[in-house]
């Protein structure tokens, strides 16, 4: 019973993979593929012609916070390097 079971699926994968190689090696499809991949130029210019325009209205709406460049002199200096130093102590 496994047998036959084994059988049908391997029957059935087969069949579906030849199916689809039938479908993308065949002339219709091979066309298709050609007159887009030689036609993109113009598809694109006639997609991109009905894109509406935006107008910009966000002028003065990003303010820049100097506030932390502040905050940053302020602290501590920081002591990295000395750690690897040789203490001579």
């Amino acid at each position: 019973m496994v047998r036959l079971l084994n059988i049908i699926m391997f029957l059935l994968i087969a069949s579906f993979l030849l199916i689809v190689f039938k479908y993308y090696s065949s002339n219709k499809n091979i066309n298709i593929k050609d007159y887009n991949r030689s036609n993109i130029d113009q598809i694109l210019k006639g997609k991109i012609s009905h894109l509406p325009t935006l107008t910009n209205d966000t002028n003065n709406v990003i303010e820049f916070n100097d506030s932390f460049d502040e905050e940053i002199k302020k602290d501590k200096k920081r002591n990295f390097w000395n750690l690897l130093k040789i203490n001579e102590n």
